[in-house]
C-alpha cells in the first residue's frame, strides 16, 4: 500500500465528511461520519467472513434470501459463527451496501437505518461481546434537526453520504495492511484540530503519542497488557500496539459517553477482537473499573488540572492511603499519577503527560512528589515539551516516566526539549528528528549541555524535591559582550550624518523660499 493510496483514501473520506460540515460543528459531524464508516466496516468485515464460510456451498452472503427456508438455515449457522468470532452479526438486507444502494427509495431511510444499527447491538445480547457493543451507536441521533429540518431532508443527506461511502474500497480483504485504520486515525486527528478546546478530551497529538508508546514498549516484542485510564478515542492504546508484535489485552476507561463509543469503535475498526479489549465508561478516580489488574504498560494524557472530589474517604483507598495526603480538589494531576502507580506492574513502565505545575507545586502535591521519589524511587525521567503542542491549551507540558523496578535507581534523567520543534499555523509540532532526539537521549540516558542532565537523587533532595527543569538543565544563553568604544563610534557617525542631512534640508528650503525647520545657529 503506497502512501499515495493512503492519502487518496484519507482525502476521499474527509471530502465526504464535509457533506455534513455545513450542518453542524466539528465534534458533531465527527460522530456521524465516523459512525457511518464504522457501520460500513462492520458490514464488509462480516461479508468477508461469511463468504469464506459459504465458499464451499458457492453462496454469497449478501445474496441470501431469508424468505427461502434453506437460506434462512444457512443464515442461522453464519449468525452463530459470526457472533462467536466477530462478536456481532447483520442480516444480508442490513448490510451497508444494500442500505446504500436502496437509498431513500421508500422515504424511510432513517427509520430503516435506525433499526439496522439497533440490530447490530441486539445480535450481541447474551454473548461475550455484549458489553463491547452495548449502546455503541447511542450518540448517532439520525432524527436530529441538524441533519435536516424535515424527515425528507434528513433522508436525502444521509442517502448522499452513504452513497459516497459505498463507492470507496476499504480493502479489508488484504489483512497485511491497515489502510482504513490509518484513515480513521487521520479523520480523528482532523476533527481534533477543528474542535478547539474539546479536542483535548479525545485525542493526543500523534507525535506525543509516539514518544509515550516507544518509551513504554522499550524494545519489547510482546506486552501482556496496556492500560490508559483516560483513554479518549483509544488512539494512544493503539499507538502502543504499533511498536510490538502482540498486545495481549487492551484496557481503558473513559468518562465521556461519546468518546467512550468512539474508543470502542476505534478498537474494533483496527481489528482488535472484542475479546482482547476492555473499555469501560466511568470516572476513573471516583469509580476505577480495573482495580484488580496490574499493567505492564501504562500511557495517559489526563485532562490537565481537572477537578475531583478529594473526598477524605479516599485516604482509605489503597491507591492513595500510603501517601497520607490527597491531591487538591482543584488539581487532580497527582490523583491520576497515584492511581496509575497503583496499577503499574512490578516490571512495567508508565509514561504520562502532565502540566508543568506537577514539577514544582507545593503543599499536598509537593508531599506526594517527595514520597514518590524519596520513599518509593519510582520516577525515572522528566521530559519537558514545547508549548502549544496540545489541542485546547497552549501551556507547555511534560512527560513523566515511572518504573517500580528502575534500571538506574540512583538518578533521574531530565530532558529539556522545549526549544526543539517546528512552528505551524495553529499548533507547534515535533519533527521526526525532535522525537528521535528525545528517545535516543532517554534510552542512552546521555547528557548534553542545555538539553539533558542526569541528576543524582542527592541533587534532587538538595532542591527540596522540586523538579522544575531549569534547576537541572541550564538553557540560559549569554548575550554577546557589548563593545562600548564601537557603540560610541557608531553614535558619532550617526550624529555626523544627521548634521549633514540637516544642512542639505536647509539649503533646499532656502532655494524654495520657505522657512527652514532648523535654526540659523
Amino acid at each position: 500500500m503506497s502512501e499515495e493510496q493512503k492519502k487518496r483514501l484519507q482525502t476521499q473520506l474527509w471530502n465526504i465528511a464535509n457533506e455534513l460540515r455545513g450542518k453542524m460543528n466539528a465534534d458533531e459531524f465527527r460522530d456521524y461520519i465516523l459512525g457511518f464508516i464504522f457501520y460500513k466496516y462492520l458490514s464488509e468485515k462480516l461479508t468477508l467472513y461469511a463468504n469464506n464460510l459459504l465458499e464451499a456451498d458457492s453462496l454469497e452472503y449478501e445474496k441470501l434470501d431469508l424468505s427461502n427456508p434453506d437460506h434462512e438455515q444457512v443464515y442461522n449457522e453464519v449468525e452463530k459463527a459470526a457472533v462467536d468470532h466477530l462478536g456481532y452479526c447483520l442480516k444480508p438486507g442490513e448490510l451497508f451496501h444494500r442500505v446504500a444502494i436502496e437509498g431513500d427509495n421508500d422515504g424511510r431511510l432513517v427509520e430503516r437505518l435506525e433499526k439496522t444499527l439497533n440490530s447490530i447491538e441486539h445480535s450481541t445480547l447474551g454473548h461475550d461481546s455484549e458489553d463491547d457493543f452495548d449502546k455503541l451507536f447511542s450518540e448517532l441521533d439520525l432524527n436530529a434537526t441538524k441533519l435536516g429540518k424535515t424527515v425528507s431532508e434528513r433522508n436525502e443527506l444521509i442517502a448522499k453520504v452513504l452513497g459516497h461511502l459505498d463507492k470507496i474500497d476499504f480493502m479489508l480483504e488484504d489483512s497485511k495492511i491497515d489502510i482504513l485504520g490509518d484513515a480513521y486515525e487521520y479523520l480523528i486527528s482532523q476533527f481534533a484540530s477543528g474542535a478547539g478546546k474539546k479536542a483535548g478530551e479525545f485525542y493526543t497529538p500523534q507525535e506525543v503519542s509516539e514518544i509515550l508508546a516507544r518509551i513504554v514498549t522499550g524494545g519489547k516484542k510482546q506486552l501482556k497488557n496496556v492500560y490508559d485510564p483516560t483513554c479518549g478515542s483509544g488512539s494512544l492504546l493503539l499507538r502502543v500496539a504499533r511498536h510490538v508484535e502482540n498486545v495481549g489485552q487492551f484496557f481503558g476507561q473513559e468518562m465521556n459517553n461519546t468518546t467512550y463509543n468512539l474508543a470502542r469503535m476505534n478498537m474494533i475498526l483496527h481489528d482488535v477482537n472484542f475479546s482482547s479489549f476492555d473499555i469501560r465508561q466511568e470516572d476513573t478516580l471516583e469509580h476505577p473499573q480495573h482495580a484488580e489488574y496490574r499493567f505492564e504498560a501504562i500511557v495517559a494524557n489526563p485532562p490537565f488540572s481537572a477537578k475531583w472530589s478529594a473526598n477524605p474517604i479516599h485516604l482509605q483507598d489503597d491507591r492513595f492511603s500510603q501517601y497520607g495526603r490527597l491531591a487538591p480538589a482543584s488539581k487532580a494531576d497527582y490523583a491520576f499519577i497515584q492511581h496509575m502507580i497503583y496499577q503499574l506492574d512490578e516490571n512495567g513502565t508508565m509514561a504520562v503527560v502532565m502540566p508543568h505545575g506537577v514539577l514544582f507545586r507545593g503543599a499536598a502535591e509537593g508531599h506526594i512528589r517527595e514520597f514518590l521519589i524519596k520513599e518509593k524511587n519510582y520516577l525515572d525521567a522528566v521530559i519537558g515539551l514545547p508549548a502549544n503542542l496540545f489541542y485546547g491549551t497552549s501551556i507547555p507540558a511534560c512527560i513523566l516516566v515511572f518504573k517500580k523496578c528502575r534500571e538506574n535507581p540512583d538518578h533521574i534523567l531530565f530532558i529539556d526539549a522545549s526549544q526543539h520543534f517546528e512552528k505551524s499555523k495553529n499548533q507547534n509540532q515535533l519533527r521526526e528528528e525532535d522525537i528521535l532526539k528525545i528517545l535516543d537521549t532517554y534510552q542512552n540516558r546521555s547528557e548534553e549541555e542545555k538539553y539533558s542532565h542526569v541528576a543524582p537523587l542527592s541533587e534532587i533532595a538538595e532542591n527540596g524535591y522540586n523538579l522544575n527543569i531549569p534547576r537541572y538543565v541550564d538553557t540560559f544563553e549569554e548575550e554577546e559582550p557589548i563593545d562600548l568604544d564601537e557603540v560610541v563610534a557608531e553614535m558619532k557617525k550617526i550624529e555626523t550624518e544627521s548634521a549633514d542631512m540637516d544642512k542639505k534640508i536647509k539649503e533646499y528650503t532656502n532655494e524654495l523660499g520657505i522657512e527652514s525647520p532648523f535654526s540659523d545657529d
